[in-house]
Formats: C-alpha cells, structure tokens, sequence
C-alpha cells in the first residue's frame, strides 16, 4: 500500500496519440472521430436499412408502436454481445462489417471488456401479433430503443438514469455462472422503477452451462417464472429469434398523450467540439421540432433546438421527436452543467407539471449530509431528511430541479498532481475537457509543499477512478500521479461544530480543538461465492470490521452473504484479496449505507521531523500502528540513500508509533 504511485507508470501515451492530439480535427468522442473520417457511413450500416429506415417517419410510429428497454446484467455477462445481435437482426448494423461490442465506443471500454458510459440504439422491427393481419399484408413496424448499460457497480448511476426512460428490462445471466452480485443489485433497480422484466438466460453454448440451475436461482431469489426466461447464445445467435417478439409482446408501450404539451426528460449529456452539447432525451409527452424554443424547468434558460434526431446507433437527423420516442437534441448549450440530468425541458413561453420525481433511495438511507458534502446537484433524489442537511445554496437549486434519479455520491476521493510541476495548466484543461463528459466527477483545486498544486477529485468508486485516470493518459495524453484513495469522514469537535474531511491533511490537529465524535461511511456489501470458501470470507470480513447482516444459501453449490463493512476497508485492495482466497470465483457488489460512529485518528508520516501532507491518512485507533509501522517500512525501502540520516516516523499527534532511519 504505497501512499502515492505515478498512475501513468504503465501507460505511455503512443506516438499516433500525439499526432492525433495535435490535430485540429481530434475529438474526445470516438463516435465524433469516425464521423471525421466517414467511416460510420460506409460500413456501420446495412445497404437496405440505409434506403428505408434512414429516412423513416417517425410520426408513422405513435407511443403503441414504441418500446423502450434495457439491458442490464453482472459484468461479462454479454450485455453489449447480445446488443450486437439485435443491431444485426434488425439490420441497424451489417454483420461482420461492424466491430465486435459496437456500443462501446470508449478505448477504455474495449481494452478492459466493460461498458462504462450507457448508449442508445433506435431499431425497426416488423412484427405480426397473429390477430387482425393476413398474410397478404407486411407485419406493422415497431419503433425499438435499446439502451445497453454498465454492469460495474461503480456506474449503477448510469444504470438508474437509463431505465427511467424505459418500460422493460431484459435481465441477462450467464448459464454457467448463474445469479452474480450485480444480478441481484440491477434485479432490484429495475424492480423498484416499475419495469416489465424479461429474464435471459445467456451463453447456453458453453460446455458448462447449466439453465436449469439458474432458471432455479432466479425463481428462488427474484421469483420469476422459469416459463418467462428465454435461452440464448449470443455468441451463436441460438435463439435470438425470440427476443425480439417477446419484448414487443410483454413490455408495455411508454405512456404519453400526444396531445399534452411538450414535455421531455433529459436523460445524458456530453459535449462535442463542433455542436457543443448534446443532450438525450426522453420525449414524455407531446412533440418537438427542429426550430422550437425549449426552456429547462430547472434553470429556466431558453435554447432553439438546431437538430434533432435519434441514434441508429450513429446519429440520424430526423427533425422531429414524437410521444414516448428517445432522441438526441442540439440546442446551443455551452457546458454540460446547463444540461443537468433528470431535468424537464418544455416548449418555452409554456407552463407544464415537472415530470415526478423518481424516488428511488439506493436500499438504504441516505447519504446524510454536513455542510461541507460536494454532489452532483441534478442528480438528488430529494427527501425530506435529505433537504434538511443541505446549505442553502444547495437547497435552492435541489428544488428548481423537480426530477431526480438515484444521487451521484463520491464515495472515494483521490489527490491529483501533475508529474511536471509546469504541466499545472496542461492538466487543468484536459481535466476540464474530460469532466464535460462524466459530470458524476466532483473536481476541486488544491495544494501540497510535496507535490505542488493538484486537483481533490471525488469518484463513485475505485474502477471509475481508475477509468478516469486511463482516460486521462489516452485521450489527453496527460501524466499524473495520484495520492491513495480516501473516503469522507465526519469529524465533531468540543464546540459542537462538525465538519466533513476529504483529504486527510485539511484535518486540524490543534490541541485546543478537542475531536469529540467521529463518524465513517460504511456499504452493504453483497457476497455470492462457493460454499467451499465461506470460512475464509467470514475471517476476511471480521479482520476489515465487518458486521454479518444475512447469509443463506443460493443453492447446494452457492453461498449468498450481506455484510456491513466499512468504506475504508474495501477501498484499497479488499475485492483483489476476496478473490485470492476464492481463486477467483467470488462476486462482490456494494452499495452505500448510512454513517457509523468509529474511533478515527489521523496518522503523520515525518520526514526529518517535518509532516508530507500527501501523506496523511486516517485510519481506525487499533489499526494505527500496524499501518503505520508498514508505512515507514515501504517508504524506507523506496527512498534512495542520502550522505545524510533521513528519519522516517508515524505519528498520531506528538506520539510516535513507529520509526526507520
């Protein structure tokens, strides 16, 4: 566990990057860079569909024409694969012509496997319900918007925003792995907003697959019929044909009056160097034209709305957008700031109901708030007690905002610097051009005597951290070194003030303010592993201060355990250690839960007597001398010899724990 590590020890900017980055036609966006080079034109698109569907009415397709679904499932369950399969069933894209998981359009998500950011795809289908229609007459044509999502925890943030467009879910688990942490998380996000499930049973190809045990699964946990699972390889396209019917079928068309006036739920933004921000929308009711003013509910600026269109999956301008149907608008917003998501957005110069406010609370409580709390502030799901903890500034704008999804909270924060002191203004701007498209990243300027001036960053988690830094490095070519990873700590003092510590070193240590009270944030962790290994899980949990909630068993095979386990602990290397004692086949999901008292101190590392504020932390008063004796340990090892004694010393106040020369 060093205390700060170069992020771009591994990666090295290639040289093509740097000719790339040099370019006056270089993009964030890959979508925008294959539109630069027309690529997406010659080969994304089959021949047919580019005559007929291209140029499609879209008032030919009233709301029951229409579904809107999702896919959601654990990691590497072949979410983005079976997207591909349905693209290339409705000829939205040629098969063989397109590259593999064609909605992951970020280097980093191919290079890891993942989906990081959710994307949307509008298909046609003909489809015949077997009544009304004789066989003389083409089926009628349905209007489908896919929308593939994240499967890593770390972005259930886009998972929760993207099915509140939407009215069906297809749950996809994998035949030989069966029900995962995240299954059971993204069950129970498409469980509370009311949507039409579809279970599928995936990769039934492989000589390890067994559906029959996961039909059993997801009777026993979520209670779905096995007769409602459909089986399919997406790999081989077995039974695909079935897919598409079923969602037509099952799911219910989006509700909606045409004739209401405009109403439209912004679901993403992200901006482009050439039309400035994009913005997807879900039309709720009414209509909107290229030419409209709309004006946002929320901070009640007006924009003319320059195109409008759908992603088929590149973009296709249409010029309208009809009840239920989701989109994409360009109406000249500068920054993706004006853009908050959950906003409503209507015809200007109209008066309309903001569109309700999704009351999901993440299965617990809420992230309490003390004053000093950084959010993404269009994303609260506002309560009550939630409100109550806000500043003022805070509350004013929490309720010009009607609509909120599940809130962004920064559950871990890290220290950015520049490896060159004089690439400070470099790093600015690529930071600044970068969190135009994650706004979910909370960015703060600061300074440290070791590492000069730097960024306090706030993520929802260790992997979009990580993300965040690779994508730093590829895209701009940026060489950082980030501080360890921290997580926000309350602190109650003698006078009864409160204040709340992101970075360790902001901790006061003057003796006349007395540390009264200190509060930590904890998760519930969700646990499936082998029954095998379940001794070893219990010991792992109660060494980081865990707290046993439930554990049962998923079946003869399986364990299912639900721990409360405090941040800290599983913030560093606790999923890497759960899957050396499991030899990997553990599944771990957490989610945020409420404050807990702990007994916190902060611990100095000196050099010569003097503190590196870069190097502070806060640890539990048990832990603080086993920390700190490893601490002086590594950093003994890793500083060159000098002609002179250098003493390295853990401290908690004036009382050494620990000492190397």
């Amino acid at each position: 566990m060093g205390s700060f590590n170069p992020a771009s020890r591994t990666l090295k900017p290639s040289r093509y990057l740097s000719i790339l980055l040099n370019s006056s036609t270089f993009t964030s966006s890959s979508a925008s860079i294959c539109r630069n080079l027309s690529w997406g034109r010659s080969f994304c698109f089959h021949p047919r569909q580019t005559s007929k569907e291209t140029t499609a009415d879209l008032t030919l397709y009233p709301s029951d024409r229409i579904r809107n679904f999702s896919i959601i499932a654990h990691v590497d369950h072949g979410k983005s694969t079976l997207a591909d399969r349905l693209l290339e069933l409705t000829g939205t894209i040629k098969r063989g012509l397109g590259q593999p998981q064609y909605l992951d359009k970020l280097q980093v998500e191919r290079e890891r496997g993942i989906t990081v950011k959710a994307q949307t795809a509008t298909m046609f289908h003909r489809h015949n319900f077997g009544s009304g229609v004789t066989n003389t007459q083409d089926p009628p044509s349905f209007l489908l918007n896919l929308i593939d999502t994240p499967g890593h925890v770390d972005f259930s943030y886009e998972v929760s925003r993207s099915l509140a467009a939407c009215q069906g879910a297809l749950l996809v688990v994998d035949a030989a792995q069966g029900v995962q942490a995240q299954t059971v998380a993204n069950f129970y996000l498409a469980f509370e907003s009311n949507l039409t499930i579809i279970p599928i049973i995936n990769k039934i190809d492989q000589p390890t697959a067994d559906p029959d045990r996961v039909l059993a699964q997801l009777k026993s946990m979520f209670d779905l019929d096995p007769k409602d699972a459909l089986l399919t390889s997406a790999k081989t396209g077995q039974g695909l044909e079935h897919v598409l019917p079923a969602v037509i079928e099952r799911i219910p068309h989006p509700p909606g009056k045409s004739s209401a006036p405009l109403r439209m739920l912004l679901l993403d933004s992200y901006f482009d160097e050439y039309k400035g921000v994009i913005c997807h929308v879900a039309v709720v009711d009414g209509a909107l034209h290229k030419g409209d003013k709309i004006s946002s509910a929320a901070t009640s600026q007006t924009y003319e709305v320059f195109d409008v269109g759908f992603m088929n999956p590149e973009f296709k301008p249409t010029g309208v957008l009809m009840t239920g149907q989701v989109g994409y608008i360009v109406s000249g917003m500068r920054s993706t700031k004006e853009a908050r998501v959950g906003d409503t957005l209507h015809h200007a110069r109209s008066i309309v109901e903001p569109l309700p406010v999704h009351q999901a609370t993440n299965h617990g409580t809420l992230f309490e708030d003390f004053s000093g709390t950084m959010y993404s502030l269009h994303l609260f799901a506002r309560t009550p007690d939630f409100v109550h903890f806000l500043s003022s500034f805070e509350v004013a704008s929490v309720m010009a905002d009607s609509v909120g999804f599940r809130p962004a909270k920064h559950m871990v924060f890290s220290g950015l610097y520049p490896a060159d002191g004089s690439d400070f203004e470099a790093l600015n701007h690529a930071i600044e051009r970068l969190t135009c498209n994650d706004a979910s990243v909370s960015i703060t300027k600061e300074s440290s005597t070791a590492l000069g001036l730097g960024f306090r960053c706030g993520f929802l988690g260790l992997l979009h951290m990580d993300v965040f830094h690779q994508r730093l490095e590829q895209e701009y070519g940026a060489c950082i070194i980030s501080t360890t990873p921290t997580v926000p700590y309350i602190f109650e003092y003698s006078d009864g003030s409160k204040v709340q510590v992101q970075n360790p070193a902001t901790l006061s240590s003057n003796p006349g303010k007395r540390i009264t009270k200190c509060w930590e944030p904890t998760v519930t962790a969700t646990i499936i592993i082998p029954s095998e290994y379940v001794g070893a899980v219990i010991t792992l949990c109660s060494e980081r201060r865990g707290e046993q909630l439930e554990y049962s068993y998923i079946d003869s095979q399986r364990a299912f355990m639900k721990y409360r386990l405090p941040l800290r602990e599983i913030v560093v290397d606790f999923y890497n250690e759960l899957k050396s004692i499991t030899s990997g086949y553990a599944s771990f999901d957490y989610e945020d839960a409420d404050y807990q008292v702990s007994d916190l101190v902060k611990l100095d590392i000196l050099l010569n007597g003097q503190p590196v504020d870069a190097m502070a932390t806060i640890v539990h008063n048990l832990k603080a001398q086993r920390v700190g004796r490893e601490l002086v340990e590594k950093l003994k090892k890793f500083i060159d010899r000098q002609m002179f004694e250098i003493t390295i010393q853990a401290a908690i106040g004036a009382k050494v724990l620990a000492r190397e020369t």
